[in-house]
């Protein structure tokens, strides 16, 4: 059967077009035809394709490093509510045999399915790192690279492995982002205190892009750009950005948006305090305190973000200057462009998946569809 959804304004990455209505079927969007006139009810102000989060530890008070067999689905929930569509499970720095189990899980999740947002693959946020931009992660169990290893983590994950963060001024770090690519793995830059030009060569060997672009990093300076001025200037790389307030300052915001609004990807960095009242947490083995919203570890630095990427979008229109179009495809589009699935996810186009939301003109969260069918909020 074909499904119906009318909007004052529906978002396509070509911009908006007034009164128009998506024709669904079988999940996907079959075409965008003008409202028949006469017809005034309408199912959103604004309809626009759901977001995709990559970069997400947990929420809930639940952790992807938690084995309990439920904790993708609750968290695919979780994530639905703040109109994400699709999502990478993401890792984090521990023992070898933490991050095999988790990336089994990933997999059969993924292949399996359920409710909530969908699970596009797994994303390795370590343990190749360093330890001078360490943030949470501990260096203890930090380890060097090692092609064997990398490939049967891929095997592990049978496959659904999108993307790996890694430090490249690590040995060998090129010729594993190299080999990476090859495997049509993706590969994104942090936790690392690379030089510029460190940088700009694990670019030349395909690297992707930075990790939550400014935290973790070698930051930009007059005299040494470092990691932030290579992903600056560097028009093939993409910028992960948590639009928090607090990773990251509103200027900072405003210089990603006016040089590289094309490149920027929201993510939400998002721990298992995410979504839950103040008061003490853990993330990598190690003991955190909300307080405001804001999680620190005991010396005080940021341990991942409790951000909602709905309220990311709002904070780059608010604090950037980013145009709402602009917002949106940053958190839907341009994700999904990273992840190489932008062919069926990402903007709403006849033939791509009728992931969808519906927004206020404050783009404030008012329906959610995935797959075509709709998710209770």
């Amino acid at each position: 059967m074909s499904q119906l959804l009318r909007a004052r304004r529906v978002l396509t990455e070509q911009g908006w077009l007034d009164d128009h209505q998506l024709r669904i079927e079988k999940g996907v969007i079959a075409a965008i035809e003008p409202v028949p006139p006469g017809i005034t009810a309408r199912d959103a102000e604004l309809l626009c394709p759901a977001y995709i989060d990559t970069h997400v530890h947990g929420g809930a008070g639940l952790d992807v490093m938690d084995d309990a067999p439920d904790t993708l689905d609750k968290l695919a929930l979780h994530k639905a509510r703040e109109g994400v569509g699709g999502w990478l499970p993401t890792t984090v720095t521990a023992p070898l045999d933490a991050i095999r189990n988790a990336l089994e899980r990933i997999a059969r999740r993924c292949q399996s399915g359920g409710p909530g947002a969908q699970v596009l693959g797994s994303y390795l946020e370590g343990p190749w790192f360093t330890p001078q931009n360490k943030g949470a992660h501990p260096p203890e169990l930090f380890r060097e690279l090692d092609l064997a290893e990398l490939d049967d983590l891929i095997a592990v994950s049978q496959n659904t492995l999108r993307i790996v963060a890694l430090a490249p001024e690590k040995p060998g770090a090129l010729q594993a982002i190299q080999h990476l690519k090859q495997r049509g793995v993706r590969v994104m830059l942090g936790h690392s205190a690379a030089t510029y030009e460190q940088t700009c060569a694990a670019f030349d060997a395909g690297a992707d892009g930075l990790v939550h672009c400014f935290n973790g990093m070698s930051g930009l300076h007059h005299r040494e750009p470092g990691m932030v001025g290579a992903g600056l200037t560097d028009t093939r790389a993409w910028l992960e950005l948590i639009a928090d307030g607090h990773h990251v300052h509103p200027a900072a915001l405003r210089l990603c948006c006016g040089y590289a609004k094309t490149r920027v990807v929201l993510i939400t960095d998002a721990m298992r305090a995410a979504g839950m009242p103040d008061g003490q947490y853990d993330i990598c083995g190690y003991d955190v305190e909300m307080r405001g919203g804001i999680v620190r570890t005991a010396s005080g630095g940021l341990a991942g973000s409790t951000l909602s990427i709905d309220t990311a979008v709002r904070n780059m229109v608010k604090h950037a200057g980013a145009t709402p179009e602009e917002a949106i495809h940053m958190a839907s589009l341009h994700p999904a462009r990273l992840l190489g699935i932008d062919r069926q996810l990402g903007s709403i186009e006849p033939g791509k998946c009728a992931s969808l939301i519906a927004l206020d003109n404050g783009l404030h969260l008012q329906r959610v569809w995935i797959q075509g069918q709709p998710f209770a909020l």
